[in-house]
């Protein structure tokens, strides 16, 4: 008797109010999931964002489009690990129906906080891998090459330059200057007046086509610039809202998986979902 309550004494004593095998497994498979779904976004074209010239012309469909399917997908991804976490759970005696919901619920959102690191630190090490890749080693690298690119081609292009001449300062330069196209007063004069005579002289175009030239790239990194804005707000608002939803979703679906584990009735519109679900494995 002695012996049985020996053994049966840690079984019964209070466990740690969070799990966190269950807990890692989740974040791991909701970042997995997510990785998955974002990628394949990204292969056909539903991006948020992009420095790519051709995105600017993108419709705002495209846009709203892009932003729906980011908050769809953190909703499936963090529901998917929270499910995982709250029906792997290790139950600890028969307690109250809430004190037990509650505990499904913060492995749930505890499963989302983990994801949402690890996701952030893949996109960081993607980002810099490809930031790396993509920007020369060189001391005088353009902050505005990133985004306005095809507009420095465009000020730049020559059929007369001498081979092997090195553009990355004066594209630099020109670059800053024409990030200014977007505030309050624009470009000034001066600095236009500087592009012009920088491009004239890097081209070898003529005073009047310099001019025309340089009035042109200011217009179109004004449009660049505000598209960009455009977008980079989208892509803000669409990135709270998923997060946001995605905490919502992993804790239901942490309550709908730990209902599962102990054999519990499902809510009613989960009940609802699930007999839909198998009517339709049915008729199939």
């Amino acid at each position: 008797m002695t012996l049985e309550t020996g053994l049966a004494a840690p079984q019964d004593a209070e466990p740690r109010y969070l799990q966190w095998t269950p807990v890692i497994a989740g974040a791991l498979a909701a970042t997995a999931l997510s990785l998955i779904l974002v990628t394949f976004a990204a292969a056909v074209g539903l991006g948020v964002s992009s420095t790519a010239p051709t995105w600017r012309d993108a419709s705002a469909a495209l846009w709203i489009l892009s932003g729906l399917y980011l908050i769809l997908q953190a909703i499936v991804s963090f529901g998917f690990g929270a499910y995982i976490a709250g029906r792997i759970r290790r139950p600890f005696g028969a307690g109250p129906s809430d004190e037990v919901e509650s505990r499904d619920g913060l492995h749930g959102l505890a499963v989302w906080a983990l994801a949402v690191v690890l996701g952030s630190m893949v996109a960081g090490f993607i980002g810099a891998a490809t930031f790396s890749r993509a920007s020369p080693p060189a001391a005088n690298n353009s902050t505005a090459e990133p985004l306005l690119s095809y507009e420095l081609d465009r000020l730049f292009r020559s059929a007369r330059r001498p081979p092997n001449v090195d553009l990355r300062s004066d594209r630099a330069e020109a670059g800053r200057i024409l990030l200014t196209s977007s505030g309050h007063d624009g470009v000034s004069s001066d600095d236009r007046a500087y592009l012009i005579q920088l491009l004239g002289s890097t081209t070898g175009l003529s005073t009047l086509d310099a001019e025309r030239r340089v009035d042109n790239g200011i217009a179109n990194a004004r449009t660049a610039l505000t598209r960009s804005r455009r977008s980079t707000i989208i892509f803000a608002f669409s990135l709270a809202t998923a997060l946001l939803l995605g905490a919502v979703a992993a804790w239901a679906a942490a309550c709908a998986g730990g209902r599962h584990r102990d054999g519990a009735p499902l809510p009613e519109w989960m009940a609802h979902s699930e007999r839909f679900a198998r009517r339709r494995i049915v008729i199939q």
